[in-house]
């Protein structure tokens, strides 16, 4: 090994992808920084993806860049970053990552796609490479597989654990969320693909809600996100919490609190009112969160909250939430009814071809996923209770 190779002193992580992709290399970062605790550490990533990695204490830069930069943001970036790193981490497979590894660090190391054919050069230019396998292995593993050459011992002996970003208050008008038992829900994924149906997360609310569940709903500012939450509050007001529900609490269980017969009072949207940050502050004081397969699904797991994540053409195995702690490259089955592990229970939808990893049965963005939409709320709802009681037992054993 060269000098860069055994004692860095200057190291870029090249994190050009969405905000889930950011959050699962934090543990790469960690391992980083316990091998090279003096080095300098930065992160190049897009600038509306870095929320991700605010106040994560094993980074000493994030280099925010365009996710479509104009010629002349290219080159500002180039003479800003030109050769200024002895050794850069490439986490993601594009020809983008890897000319900016070749640009601005002296060695490199780096994801790579299966085909050689567009690899080669990828290839011969890394002192290490990762060949990805989005079916089998999880994309944390992957990334964290780039330290293989630079490691002291098993990587995963003393368990993995996802770094959420630092907590920062809520808005005053907010903060009373979390004195009071809290469920969150993220339904909003980029993607139609995704999504579970709104018709079902009024089930859930309302269900929630009898049990006496403060009901959170995430999203960002985006129209479609708007769009969904409200569907699913229109939903819930009109629907009953009792009587015409074949998920209906027992006589005696809890009410919804509001006198109204309905679960609108305990449900509040909160669609674009907060940054990741404050959304992790949420989560930590969370007995419950439900989301699809989505960044925020990772957070909430990274924060320790009960969670349940609902999965249809996406390979758990591939980008399953991390459980805390998981001491496995691997922690999850490709395809079971249900997966506990740790303080995540994956719900996965049940059909021959899931998981399909398509973006859904027509295989784009705008798809349905009949996996998805056919998966019932009683599933979804099992697998809530099974979180709530663990946790209700935690709190008792403390």
């Amino acid at each position: 090994m060269n000098s860069a190779q055994r004692s860095p002193a200057r190291i870029l992580v090249v994190a050009t992808r969405q905000i889930g992709d950011v959050l699962v290399t934090t543990p790469l970062i960690r391992a980083i920084r316990h091998r090279w605790p003096d080095a300098r550490i930065d992160v190049l990533g897009y600038e509306k993806t870095m929320g991700m990695l605010a106040g994560n204490p094993d980074i000493n830069e994030v280099i925010e860049s365009a996710e479509h930069p104009t010629f002349s943001q290219y080159m500002s970036l180039i003479r800003r970053c030109w050769r200024a790193y002895d050794l850069a981490f490439v986490t993601q497979i594009s020809d983008r990552a890897h000319a900016y590894g070749l640009l601005f660090a002296r060695a490199r190391v780096g994801m790579v796609p299966a085909s050689r054919r567009h690899s080669w050069w990828k290839r011969a230019l890394a002192l290490h490479s990762v060949q990805i396998d989005y079916m089998h292995q999880h994309a944390l593993a992957e990334k964290l597989q780039l330290m293989t050459p630079f490691a002291q011992g098993d990587l995963f002996a003393d368990g993995v654990a996802v770094v959420p970003p630092a907590a920062e208050a809520l808005p005053p008008d907010l903060a009373h969320l979390c004195a009071q038992p809290l469920a969150v829900f993220h339904a909003t994924p980029m993607w139609r693909y995704k999504r579970w149906p709104a018709a079902n997360w009024v089930v859930l609310a309302r269900e929630l809600s009898a049990r006496g569940f403060q009901v959170a709903l995430t999203g960002s500012a985006s129209a479609q996100d708007r769009q969904m939450n409200a569907e699913i509050a229109a939903g819930l007001k009109s629907s009953p919490i009792a009587g015409d529900s074949p998920l209906a609490p027992a006589a005696g269980d809890a009410g919804n609190g509001n006198g109204d017969g309905t679960g609108e009072g305990r449900l509040i949207d909160l669609s674009g009112r907060l940054s990741l940050a404050q959304v992790g502050t949420l989560l930590r004081s969370a007995q419950l969160f439900v989301g699809v397969d989505t960044s925020v699904t990772h957070l909430a797991a990274a924060c320790g909250a009960p969670t349940v994540a609902i999965f249809g053409p996406t390979p758990p195995t591939n980008f399953g939430p991390w459980p805390q702690g998981a001491q496995s490259a691997q922690p999850y089955q490709l395809a079971a009814p249900v997966q506990q592990i740790a303080n995540v229970a994956l719900v996965q939808g049940q059909a021959p071809c899931v998981p399909c990893r398509k973006s859904g049965c027509d295989n784009h963005f705008d798809s349905r996923s009949d996996c998805l939409d056919q998966l019932a709320p009683a599933r979804v709802l099992a697998a809530c209770e099974r979180m709530i009681a663990m946790r209700g037992e935690e709190v008792m054993a403390t």
